[in-house]
């Protein structure tokens, strides 16, 4: 089966195995387990900020990173379609007890003046801005990368505001990647950020929550609230620690190959997807001439041993990961243009 449904299911490495085997068994949620903070240092030093606390998933981290820097009926302003919004499930007001106001954006870059715009502080008769919130890749904008001088502006607007920036860099390192950078310079421009070790890094579990010694120490409390507190937590991390050493160089390849997808799916058909928005290891792909909608798409792929995830209605969403190289994809594309043309014959 060529899974291309997400990069969250790529299977730990021999060399992150080997580590697992080796890990510290402390308790993380009470003196501490050595692994887990040689994982929370190096994700600090990677990012350029002072520490950093390990967490199940993705969510969790921009959970408690709301908790951390907001107060309750403060207001979150974000890219309208940001992953917090989408998908997950609503967390943002009903357990940090925030507000949002979205904000217009292009492939998930928000619209400068609209963020001015919408900037306020608190008073009796109108709710502050609390937050300000970017996402890099950006999900829904099929793995587009914000340029890092729009993320300077929104840092300076934040600042000029007195109102923390934090970043859901759940692919950090796909974003740093694709603009030739690293991801301390990313994270540069913004309060606090976190990134997935169980993406394109390969790890099995885990994000890492990023900020100031303060922030981080006040997150701690909020992820022990929200369940997010591990006991022997040593061999998770430890894969999580190989993931840094030894996978992040190897992304590029990831991007190199979805490129190579999205240049087969336009082949196909030039209406499925436009290969030039593709930055990172995500496609889109719009389905919507074929007349079938996207769920059907994925179920004769699967038939077809591909499988793939309906993203909206008409659209299908494509992952390239480290389990996938050119042959998985020219497969793939086979697989996709015999099914193609028998809808046009049919």
């Amino acid at each position: 089966m060529i899974d291309l449904r997400s990069d969250t299911v790529t299977q730990p490495t021999e060399a992150m195995l080997a580590a697992m085997q080796e890990a510290t068994y402390g308790d993380d949620s009470r003196d501490g387990d050595p692994t887990v903070q040689k994982l929370e240092a190096l994700a600090a030093e990677k990012t350029g900020k002072a520490a950093g606390a390990y967490m199940p998933s993705g969510t969790m981290t921009n959970l408690v990173a709301m908790l951390a820097h907001a107060q309750r009926g403060g207001e979150v302003l974000l890219e309208a379609g940001s992953h917090t919004l989408s998908s997950e499930l609503g967390g943002i007001a009903a357990l940090a007890g925030l507000f949002y106001r979205s904000i217009p954006g292009q492939r998930g870059a928000m619209q400068l003046e609209a963020l001015r715009d919408n900037v306020k502080p608190s008073q009796r008769n109108q709710m502050g801005t609390a937050l300000i919130w970017m996402e890099n890749t950006h999900n829904r904008s099929g793995g587009a990368v914000l340029p890092l001088a729009h993320m300077a502006a929104v840092h300076e607007i934040a600042r000029a505001n007195d109102v923390p920036v934090h970043v859901d860099g759940a692919r950090l390192f796909n974003a740093a990647a694709a603009l030739a950078t690293t991801a301390s310079e990313v994270a540069r421009h913004c309060d606090s950020v976190c990134f997935c070790v169980s993406k394109g890094l390969s790890a099995p579990v885990g994000s890492v929550l990023c900020g100031t010694s303060d922030f981080i120490e006040r997150a701690r409390g909020f992820r022990r609230m929200v369940g997010g507190n591990m006991r022997q937590a040593g061999p998770l991390a430890a894969a999580g620690i190989v993931a840094l050493d030894n996978m992040v160089e190897r992304i590029p390849e990831d991007h190199r190959i979805a490129k190579r997808l999205a240049a087969g799916l336009h082949k196909i058909d030039a209406t499925i997807v436009d290969p030039a928005l593709v930055e990172t290891n995500l496609v889109r792909a719009s389905v919507r001439v074929s007349g079938r909608q996207a769920a059907e798409w994925s179920a004769l792929l699967k038939e077809r041993g591909v499988r793939v995830s309906p993203c909206a209605t008409w659209e299908l969403r494509f992952v390239t990961h480290r389990h996938i190289g050119d042959h998985e994809v020219d497969e793939a594309l086979r697989v996709m243009g015999e099914l193609w043309a028998g809808r046009a014959a049919a």
